[in-house]
């Protein structure tokens, strides 16, 4: 099949390139020339575990494209993949202007008697398929097409992937999400969506509106679960309970689960703080006051600094000229995804008190040092970091975080003091070790 892949960011990109991997021709759209001149000599422009490999064989294949024509992206596709940004707009609603822009530039495009499937793919409100479709058929029908209804479906298809892990869920689907009422839309993503459900796999078809609240209703419920820990975890240190207990026990549960019931210092990312945000709004417009998810959202605000107050006791609430050694900028591991990163808050909230940040991340330090430039200093290794510092923290759960030389630590630091973001150690451990650490929802361990 030809696909056309409008927009390259992290899903577009993770997209087009996964429908190459199956043997599809994908052509990928982005107006921005810098970006398809790096794509197009060979250069991935997002850090993704195992998209490189794949990227590097579809590229040479002749299977994945890139151009910043619209025209020549959609001329031979019978997809067309919408994979753009939706920002949230200044009162957190969701910003559709650039799907409706090629919503509205595709309709001066398509040609009489070439049928094409339009699908959704960006996280967008409910209604956003009956807004592109109406935008592509008013013009259309100003370029007098007859019979324009009859050359195109909207069909709205939802991604979830994990950052991190993001080819590994394109290819290997635990559930494909279509909304759509036109059966000759159902044929073509049937086709296309068969190699990666091979293993039984289902592919939900449902209307468009419901496939559209699907995403935020399953992005908002596991954001929910973060936040419902972290108020756990807040007891927990009140009550002299261990937060990783409850949570064992909580998980046992079938009805409950094991997933996202980690405490820590909140979630960030593309998507969780967005789409929270966006279906909140959502709701207001629709007369309706979603508490739940304000709660959410104030909870995971607060607890992006949780660590601070921790910090400001220990040094008698006084930072000012201290050096603080910070562990992980991107807002999880296996990715440089900075947006929304507990990290930046931490910074900012260190930085206005007075002390200096020397950090170490092993992907997002580039992504940070364009966000804030020289405000802090960036390491070459998580162990210079370290050197002449006051304390660590940390704010990301990478592996090479998870089992270090505890020694070396506890020599290049000032004082043997961790304050950990992502309860990454024993408390025992850090307890024979002499370590003074504290983390989330757990003792304190002097």
């Amino acid at each position: 099949m030809n696909i056309a892949v409008i927009g390259t960011g992290y899903v577009g990109l993770v997209s087009g390139t996964c429908f190459a991997e199956t043997g599809n021709i994908v052509t990928c759209v982005d107006i921005d020339k810098e970006k398809v001149k790096k794509l197009s000599s060979g250069k991935v422009t997002i850090y993704e575990p195992g998209l490189e490999k794949i990227f590097e064989r579809n590229e040479k294949e002749g299977r994945l494209k890139f151009t910043t024509s619209l025209h020549e992206g959609i001329k031979n596709a019978s997809i067309i993949i919408l994979a753009l940004p939706t920002p949230p707009g200044e009162d957190g609603s969701a910003d559709l202007r650039y799907v409706l822009d090629v919503a509205n530039n595709i309709g001066l495009l398509l040609q009489p008697g070439d049928y094409k499937a339009i699908i959704d793919k960006s996280t967008v409100p409910v209604g956003t398929a009956q807004k592109v479709h109406d935008a592509v058929l008013q013009n259309l029908k100003k370029r007098k097409i007859k019979n324009a209804e009859e050359l195109f479906d909207v069909v709205s298809n939802p991604e979830f992937l994990r950052e991190g892990m993001a080819v590994e869920d394109f290819l290997k689907p635990n559930r494909v999400v279509i909304g759509t009422s036109s059966e000759r839309a159902k044929k073509l993503l049937n086709q296309l969506y068969a190699p990666f459900v091979r293993q039984g796999n289902p592919v939900i078809y449902m209307d468009e509106k419901s496939a559209e609240l699907t995403k935020y209703a399953a992005n908002a419920f596991l954001a929910t679960k973060i936040s419902f820990m972290n108020e756990i975890a807040q007891l927990c240190e009140r009550f002299g309970a261990d937060v990783d207990m409850v949570r064992k026990g909580m998980g046992s549960d079938d009805r409950i689960g094991k997933r996202f019931l980690f405490s820590g210092i909140g979630y960030g990312g593309s998507c969780f703080p967005k789409d929270v945000q966006a279906l909140s709004k959502s709701a207001q417009q629709a007369d309706y006051n979603f508490k739940i998810l304000e709660a959410v959202m104030a909870v995971n605000e607060n607890q992006k600094v949780h660590l601070l107050p921790k910090l400001l006791s220990y040094f008698n609430n006084d930072i000012k000229g201290k050096k603080i050694a910070l562990w992980g900028l991107a807002f999880k591991p296996n990715t440089d995804d900075i947006r929304e990163a507990p990290s930046l808050k931490i910074i900012h909230e260190l930085i206005s008190k007075g002390a200096s940040v020397t950090a170490y991340d092993q992907e997002a330090m580039s992504n940070v040092k364009k966000e804030i430039g020289d405000k802090i200093v960036y390491a070459e290794n998580q162990y210079d970091a370290l050197k002449d510092a006051d304390a660590l923290i940390i704010a990301t759960e990478w592996s090479e975080f998870r089992t270090p030389d505890f020694n070396k630590i506890k020599s290049l630091l000032k004082n043997p003091v961790i304050f950990d973001g992502r309860n990454l150690f024993d408390l025992y451990q850090m307890e024979e070790i002499g370590f003074h650490y504290e983390s989330v929802g757990r003792k304190v361990v002097n």
